[in-house]
């Protein structure tokens, strides 16, 4: 990893720090207020300016239910693609529902940050519950990836 790399994750991950503790609030996207899966994932990879502003709305809370469309799989790919392991500040995606509908910024696999239904954004750990035993995948927005 280059040391210009290095510092881009190390961009992502504090920002993603700085929506610790901000309610969940679906489509919400502002810092301190209210932010969701989705909408955490975009606005710390557009302050990091790896991504443009980006606005996948409107998209219905329980999509992921009734449907096997994969639309954040499909916003996802958009920008990143897939690896077979996580870095620092990579995307980890699990499949809740029909779908991979749930996004998360990796920072030391297991470990990550995401905004979760009931918890808001918090810091995590995948070997367990909620995240436990979900299918994953993961993916990696670095232009030297693409």
């Amino acid at each position: 990893m280059t040391q210009e790399e290095r510092a881009r994750r190390d961009a992502v991950l504090a920002a993603a720090e700085g929506w610790l503790a901000t309610p969940y609030h679906h489509q919400g996207r502002v810092r301190g207020a209210g932010v969701d899966c989705a909408t955490l994932l975009i606005e710390v990879y557009r302050a990091a300016e790896i991504v443009p502003h980006i606005d996948p709305r409107p998209y219905p809370p329980d999509w992921h239910l009734h449907r096997s469309a994969e639309r954040y799989l499909g916003w996802v790919l958009r920008y990143a693609r897939e690896v077979a392991a996580p870095g620092p500040a990579d995307v980890a995606l699990f499949r809740f529902g029909r779908c991979f509908s749930h996004g998360a910024i990796v920072e030391d696999w297991p470990r990550l940050i995401h905004a979760y239904i009931g918890q808001g954004c918090v810091r995590a750990d995948a070997t367990k519950a909620p995240l436990v035993g979900r299918p994953v995948r993961f993916f990696s927005p670095w232009p030297e990836t693409l």
